[in-house]
């Protein structure tokens, strides 16, 4: 036989066939490898599921789509791009403001919204030249939903004489949920995780995630929130009181026709802010008063007042013929 043959032309029985095998394998492992690492160009073909959150439809679509592409990169990574068109499709999150829709839950994505998401869909390490598929289509559910407000659950506090003139602001302040209509009907509101802003002196930003609610999903997993901060001084003031809006051939007379004033101005005061601010009893909240007390109301804030306060805040007021 050919193998005894060779056997035989070779010492310590087989010893040396042994050697030129083991080569003969790790010259081909080599040679595997050096291939492998060079760069080939190839058409690959990814299965993808989309995620999305498309305002009235389920976030994940119903089936999944081939994406055809023409990709150069080294042997490794085109086996590794071979070995996704035969696993399950991969989910790809693709930006709702991407899709466009041919209705009835058929939506498309173009090669010119693809081109955001070639490492998503190909890696980082494949160069992609060209898109083979043109256009490529989803398919979503319908899904119940219903916009509600975000609340925060937050601890705000500052150093002496400073404060927020506009309070904490979220963005988003409202957000879309989704479920079935048995949960969606017990939800006004959703809110923010308990977060702490302590001993502000300065504006503060930052992103703070929202409570889940079970059976339901959200357009968004989190919102933004800012605080405007402002140092301030409070001022005194004694200033009369203007009556307004008095119909012809009738007087108004309030009591006390002096109010003490605290006006609350960022730090430094544009001016003296009393010399602008006017405050006034309107009749027509006399004429809906039962009791004839009225609480005063200021003109517009000169620049830079953040708030005002009057003793008393009441005022008694009587009317009469001329």
């Amino acid at each position: 036989m050919l193998r005894d043959k060779l056997r035989r032309m070779l010492r310590n029985d087989g010893g040396d066939l042994k050697i030129i095998l083991v080569s003969l394998l790790l010259a081909f492992s080599i040679w595997l490898v050096y291939n492998l690492t060079l760069n080939y160009t190839k058409v690959v073909s990814v299965p993808i599921v989309a995620r999305s959150n498309i305002s009235g439809y389920r976030q994940q679509s119903a089936g999944s789509s081939t994406v055809l592409a023409r990709c150069h990169t080294r042997g490794f990574d085109l086996i590794r791009l071979g070995r996704k068109s035969e696993d399950k499709p991969m989910v790809v999150d693709f930006d709702a403001s991407d899709f466009r829709s041919s209705g009835d839950g058929l939506f498309y994505l173009t090669s010119s919204e693809l081109q955001k998401y070639t490492k998503a869909i190909f890696g980082d390490k494949a160069g992609m030249e060209s898109f083979v598929t043109d256009t490529l289509y989803f398919r979503f559910q319908h899904e119940n939903s219903k916009v509600v407000a975000v609340s925060p659950v937050a601890n705000i506090s500052f150093e002496a004489q400073h404060m927020s003139p506009s309070g904490l602001r979220l963005h988003p302040d409202s957000v879309t949920v989704y479920g079935e209509p048995a949960f969606l009907d017990k939800i006004d509101r959703v809110y923010t995780r308990s977060f702490s802003l302590e001993d502000l002196k300065s504006a503060a930003h930052g992103e703070v995630r929202l409570e889940g609610i079970n059976g339901v999903r959200m357009s968004d997993e989190s919102v933004e929130y800012a605080v405007d901060v402002v140092r301030y001084v409070d001022l005194s003031a004694r200033l009369d009181l203007e009556v307004r809006n008095v119909p012809a051939g009738r007087t108004l007379y309030v009591y006390p026709h002096q109010a003490d004033v605290v006006i609350r101005s960022e730090f430094p005061p544009v001016g003296n802010p009393a010399e602008k601010l006017v405050i006034y009893i309107d009749y027509e909240d006399f004429a809906k008063s039962r009791t004839g007390e009225c609480i005063a109301r200021f003109s517009e804030f000169p620049v830079g007042v953040i708030s005002c306060s009057s003793e008393p805040e009441v005022f008694e007021c009587m009317e009469s013929d001329r």
